[in-house]
């Protein structure tokens, strides 16, 4: 992590432990705290200690530790909240709705009724394409 990231970046100030959070637990490239604006009790957030600002900047080696405390704690999240769902999300990216540019996953405790949707809820309709344009995309995303 450098020195501009740490100055300016709230959740590397919560990872130095500069700044208090409610910490669930952590490892050695992630640590886990509840949001201090939650989407719904127990909202949960999981950062990487070291500064990136998208999950494609994160070397190999660190996403596994990455995601296992993710894996790890979701059981926690849900005895504790008494749920038996989580959403899980990750803003990977202005545009897709990252606030803050620090990579992070967004584990919310679910239950019916509780006002949220699934992810086709997001955009007001859903994008249909046809035979040569899914062939398209499809050929840039694997060329």
């Amino acid at each position: 992590m450098n020195a501009t990231s740490a100055d300016n970046c709230i959740f590397c100030k919560i990872a130095l432990k500069k700044i208090d959070a409610k910490i669930i637990d952590e490892n050695e490239n992630a640590i886990a705290f509840l949001d201090a604006f939650p989407l719904t009790a127990g909202h949960t957030l999981v950062i990487t200690k070291k500064h990136y600002t998208k999950l494609q900047e994160v070397e190999f080696d660190q996403i596994a530790l990455f995601f296992n405390l993710v894996h790890k704690i979701l059981p926690s999240i849900e005895k504790g909240t008494g749920v038996q769902s989580t959403l899980i999300a990750i803003h990977n990216g202005k545009d897709a709705g990252q606030q803050i540019p620090h990579l992070h996953v967004h584990i919310v405790p679910r239950k019916s009724g509780d006002g949220g949707n699934a992810i086709h809820s997001m955009f007001g309709s859903s994008h249909r394409l046809g035979e040569d344009e899914m062939n398209k995309v499809f050929k840039n995303i694997r060329g």
